[in-house]
């Protein structure tokens, strides 16, 4: 059946899933939501109608393509990247929170479950990024290996993708930072190591919860929070420089853990951290929506103010430099405790910077700067 999607949004509650319906293990959304291109979209209206329609937990498809390029400019000022690349679009690990959920529209997929079950596999990743390395108008700085979805989500484990792209950045000596919250990168411990030893990579470890239950259903397909730690004390004993991001910080979910996962990171090794407050932008404020009044009924309502009181109101914030902070009391604290434990677990005492001045191209004697 096909229906016109020039309607506003809609509020969704718990009493919107079918009692027959069941909830998908291993996903993060339970739904898909509208793709905000397209004007017209197939629904399930009626459970009993259609025989053939099927919203049971759908194997992950990998989609190949030749992508056209790699490396992306990131014009934001708040994300402390100035490059990006991506082998991956649409992550499997499903994080219900995700803001990359929304690029996925663009493809013509939507924000929920085809974001976690739909993923493009840039096949020509390795080559293009040689390309844009050979060009003599490169700008030299770091670019950020998963600025958009984890490198090292599943499809990593089939396609090496992640893994050519470092062996042409070690070839050209070209810098790079690295976000996962996947054990994975350490099968790429043997590159990371050599660049390391040229001050070329930096890597950051995402963990947002000791609580096994809520990272299961909040981060279905990902490693748990003392394998992450572990990946943290690996790559540090190898000279990676490494950190750990906490986010986001929900209020009323997992707030209240920034202390224990400082502590643990510093324990385990990191040496920096970022964090970031969430925010429910686009398709993803009704994903998050049915995810946490699904999953924890008793605390929702609360959970959904705290996000709306430290927005203005509102569950996203485009401002720059308060869209990833937050504002109001809640944010407040969490900022302060924030700066508080990175005092005392000795993190970010030290500004550091990746090497940029031994970049050279193949075939070329010394260095260019």
């Amino acid at each position: 059946m096909k229906k016109n999607l020039q309607q506003d949004h809609y509020r969704i509650t718990a009493a919107d899933k079918p009692e027959d319906q069941q909830y998908l293990q291993g996903r993060g959304a339970q739904i898909n939501t509208k793709n905000r291109f397209q004007k017209e979209e197939t629904t399930r209206e009626f459970i009993e109608g259609i025989d053939d329609w099927s919203e049971d937990n759908l194997p992950t498809q990998y989609i190949e393509q030749q992508s056209k390029s790699i490396v992306n400019r990131v014009e934001s000022p708040d994300v402390g990247m100035a490059y990006s690349m991506n082998a991956y679009a649409g992550c499997e690990h499903g994080c219900i929170y995700c803001y990359a959920r929304n690029a996925h529209e663009y493809w013509g997929y939507s924000a929920g479950l085809d974001f976690e079950r739909k993923i493009i596999v840039k096949m020509n990743a390795a080559p293009l990024l040689r390309k844009q390395l050979m060009n003599p108008k490169w700008e030299v700085m770091p670019i950020m290996l998963s600025g958009n979805t984890d490198c090292y989500q599943p499809a990593e484990h089939k396609y090496r993708l992640t893994r050519s792209l470092l062996q042409v950045c070690n070839e050209f000596n070209q810098p790079v930072g690295i976000l996962t919250k996947n054990s994975g990168i350490l099968k790429d411990r043997d590159v990371l190591t050599e660049m390391a030893s040229k001050n070329l990579v930096s890597a950051m470890v995402s963990v947002t919860s000791f609580n096994e239950e809520l990272r299961r259903v909040m981060e279905p397909r990902t490693t748990t929070a003392v394998q992450r730690l572990k990946v943290i004390e690996e790559l540090s004993k190898a000279g990676v420089k490494t950190g750990v991001m906490l986010g986001p910080m929900i209020p009323g979910l997992n707030d209240h853990e920034m202390q224990r996962i400082m502590k643990a990171a510093s324990d385990a090794g990191a040496t920096f951290t970022a964090y970031t407050f969430i925010r429910l932008n686009g398709a993803i404020k009704l994903l998050f929506h049915d995810w946490l009044y699904k999953n924890f009924p008793d605390r929702a309502d609360k959970v959904w103010h705290l996000i709306e009181d430290s927005h203005a109101g509102k569950v996203n914030d485009s401002r720059w430099g308060l869209r990833m902070r937050g504002e109001g009391t809640v944010a407040e604290i969490i900022e302060q405790q924030y700066r508080t434990y990175g005092r005392l677990y000795n993190l970010n005492e030290n500004r550091y910077k990746l090497d940029c001045s031994i970049f050279r191209r193949p075939g070329q004697q010394g260095t260019l700067f």
